[in-house]
């Protein structure tokens, strides 16, 4: 181990990373309305559940966030319930520009500096989010074995993939929770 790898902090958490579907099309289309409903939904509907569910927003990142948990069945039950709060709010709203979301989870080592996280744990994270349909929620395989039977939701294998910058491959499963179909 090098020198400076001995000074990290290290420590294993459930990585949660979130982002809006089409956020450069929803601010053409409708500026005034997508930049006032983003933060509004930020703090109705994101971060309480965040918080109800012991993790701590790690960085918000204009339409995105990173947040973290020391439990991954908190970080999935957390997820179904972001994603069944927004769909029920669509379900209630007559705007054509609806916000969507995507997810990706991960469980692995992260890097500590200062209030931020960095490393592999995070990376994976991030490229699920991005291949993620929309409105749903994919998690690592890793995530998953420690989740297994623990909540209800429905889980799909999303096969073996490739990830950007990532060198190995990640077996992703999806997630919906079992009352409600997330994808819009």
């Amino acid at each position: 181990m090098r020198k400076e790898e001995h000074a990290l902090q290290r420590r294993l958490a459930a990585i949660l990373v979130a982002d809006v579907v089409g956020y450069s099309r929803l601010v053409e289309k409708d500026e005034g309305r997508t930049l006032s409903a983003l933060p509004t939904l930020q703090t109705a509907l994101l971060q309480p559940q965040i918080a109800a569910h012991a993790g701590r927003i790690v960085k918000l990142m204009g339409d995105g966030l990173i947040a973290e948990f020391a439990s991954v069945v908190e970080a999935v039950s957390c997820a179904v319930q972001m994603q069944n709060a927004i769909a029920r709010q669509h379900d209630r709203s007559d705007t054509t520009s609806k916000i969507v979301f995507r997810i990706g989870i991960n469980v692995g080592d992260v890097v500590v500096d200062g209030d931020d996280l960095l490393g592999d744990g995070v990376n994976v994270a991030a490229r699920l989010e991005q291949i993620c349909p929309p409105g749903d929620i994919l998690m690592s395989g890793t995530a998953y074995d420690h989740l297994a039977g623990k909540i209800d939701t429905k889980i799909n294998y999303a096969g073996e993939q490739h990830l950007k910058n990532i060198s190995r491959p990640i077996k992703p499963i999806m997630c919906r929770s079992a009352d409600r179909f997330l994808s819009p």
